[in-house]
């Protein structure tokens, strides 16, 4: 790519993921765009702070067997105490210099080599924000059915008051124009994962174009680190209606 592309802010909310973070660092890293990583530490407890602290003083290179690829600037933030996930990402938001801004989780179960299916109708000029959907025929690991069911009922309903035809509003892979992100910025609310719900309605109220790309998925089981659980299901049905009600006014 040309050291002239737009430049992509990956923005990697981290709580607890020792056990991954080197690894997804690898796999950002080799995504051969010229990009800046903004890690943000949600108050951590198993080692990830004091690892992304030496990261930010000895570099990416630092990390055994890290092969970057094109521009790679690291950025590291720190929250005071545990916010959430939404809290984070609005702080990376922040940090952000690039002219398209990703959200990457920090465990396993996205690939980045995806990026470049996410920027290709932003880089065409034909949308504001992309969305990864995992169920587009795409392989992806088998897992929970409930899970899955809970996802569908979400996303339909956030559909319902958005007017938007998505097959996954709560996908982790949401990449935004810069400034279509930037303008929202300062009115997101959702501590958790809310987030996904609210940021979907505030793009859908502002006229924002959203494409939504085939993504591959390799789900993690709790046993696994997954966090999210039936009261953050119970959160988001409350962000969509929350957030439609506001749409309206």
């Amino acid at each position: 790519m040309s050291s002239q592309s737009p430049k992509l802010s990956v923005v990697i909310p981290v709580y607890n993921e020792m056990s991954t973070l080197a690894e997804i660092l690898r796999r950002v890293a080799a995504v051969d765009y010229p990009k800046e990583i903004i890690l943000v530490d949600d108050g951590s407890s198993d080692g990830s702070r004091e690892f992304l602290e030496k990261l930010e003083k000895d570099g990416l290179e630092s990390i055994e067997g890290i092969e970057p690829k094109n521009l790679n600037e690291l950025k590291a933030a720190f929250q005071p105490h545990n916010q959430g996930k939404g809290a984070a990402l609005r702080r990376g938001f922040q940090e952000a210099t690039g002219d398209m801004v990703i959200v990457q989780d920090a465990d396993l179960e996205y690939d980045p080599q995806d990026y470049f299916k996410l920027m290709e109708p932003m880089l065409s000029g034909e949308a504001d924000a992309v969305f990864g959907s995992r169920f587009a025929g795409t392989p992806r690991r088998v897992l929970y059915f409930w899970h899955s069911l809970g996802n569908q009922a979400l996303t339909t309903l956030s559909n319902v008051f958005t007017d938007l035809n998505l097959t996954d509003m709560e996908t982790c892979y949401k990449l935004f124009r810069a400034e279509c992100i930037k303008a929202i910025a300062d009115e997101l609310e959702e501590d958790r994962f809310g987030f996904e719900p609210e940021v979907t309605a505030r793009l859908a109220k502002r006229g924002c174009r959203i494409y939504e790309v085939p993504i591959s998925y390799r789900g993690r089981t709790y046993a696994e680190g997954k966090k999210i659980g039936w009261k953050d299901g119970a959160r988001a049905v409350y962000a969509i209606l929350k957030y439609a009600v506001k749409a309206r006014r």
